[in-house]
């Protein structure tokens, strides 16, 4: 009898620890997507102001068209994707695009001190430090979460309930690591 006793005992804390387990991966997973959520919110709003600045840089620098229509479509493909690892590469290719446009003003003083052209810049460069925390908030969550998936016990209550790694918002190039030049630190480079 005492057997049963102990066997009950020792289900009833399996299934205490599986269901802690589960709601543990289950809150990590929430946490994640709202963090991608966030990280999408100021990709966003970068997006939004890049046609205000290639119109603005326009006006100045009407056969820089190459470089501005780069950047449009670079911009338009980054929305197009569908993956975190397909956005991290669409991405470097927006931040890329929007130094080389910013770099622009140097070679154009009447745009250097045109107030729609600082704002913008700005504007700018307070989204790439929000953008820039919000990818790090991100990463972290995605390695609390794929740490959590792979961690004993809750790797068993993982695999038998279909949870799968998230991708890290990654840059694969060294120099797209640097956040675009814009404001003072352009001036200085």
């Amino acid at each position: 009898m005492a057997g049963i006793w102990v066997l009950v005992v020792l289900a009833g804390l399996a299934l205490i620890l599986g269901v802690a387990a589960y709601n543990g991966l289950v809150g990590m997973r929430q946490l994640t997507r709202n963090a991608w959520s966030d990280v999408e919110v100021f990709l966003k709003r970068r997006a939004e102001l890049i046609p205000n600045l290639v119109a603005t840089v326009k006006a100045y620098a009407s056969h820089e068209q190459e470089t501005l229509e780069r950047l449009a479509e670079a911009r338009s493909l980054a929305a197009k994707s569908r993956s975190v690892a397909e956005r991290s590469v669409a991405e470097q290719s927006v931040t890329g695009s929007l130094t080389r446009v910013v770099a622009l003003a140097e070679a154009y003083p009447e745009l250097r001190s045109q107030a729609n052209f600082l704002s913008l810049q700005q504007e700018l460069k307070d989204t790439e430090k929000l953008l820039a925390n919000a990818r790090q908030y991100y990463n972290a969550c995605v390695r609390d979460l794929n740490t959590k998936i792979e961690s004993f016990p809750s790797n068993l209550v993982a695999g038998a309930t279909g949870f799968r790694h998230e991708d890290f918002f990654q840059l694969d190039d060294a120099n797209e690591r640097i956040a675009p030049a814009v404001g003072d630190e352009a001036k200085r480079s």
